[in-house]
């Protein structure tokens, strides 16, 4: 099985030794991404919506590098600080999907990189 690395100038560099993705054969494996700002490197953390899109956002961008969209998106896992934020996360991240939403499950966590609110991982198929 082939494996290939997928790196998107428009989403996040990794802080630390991970990449951004990994496609192994017709597998795409993204990691978590969170609402840092790519071209400024500020954490884009003024509400939990707009964190929210920015993460969403950066998911896309890594998904368009390997030549997919969200619509390829088969299992998606959110870690989120305050799980009383879950609708106004739910509301922003169902706004990607028009039908068939991905599997996922959301985990209430004590922290999260550069304490960011919300961290989304996926993996999609080609």
């Amino acid at each position: 099985m082939e494996k290939k690395i997928i790196k998107s100038n428009a989403a996040p560099s990794p802080i630390g030794p991970y990449s951004q993705a990994v496609l192994a054969g017709d597998t795409l494996f993204i990691s978590g991404q969170i609402a840092l700002n790519p071209h400024t490197g500020l954490l884009m953390t003024n509400s939990i919506k707009e964190e929210t899109k920015w993460v969403m956002d950066h998911l896309g961008n890594v998904l368009e590098a390997a030549g997919m969209d969200y619509s390829n998106l088969v299992k998606c896992s959110i870690f989120v600080r305050n799980m009383g934020d879950f609708a106004k996360i739910n509301e922003v991240y169902g706004s990607y999907f028009s039908e068939n939403p991905p599997a996922r499950e959301t985990v209430e966590v004590s922290r999260l990189p550069k304490d960011v609110n919300v961290e989304i991982s996926g993996i999609a198929v080609k």
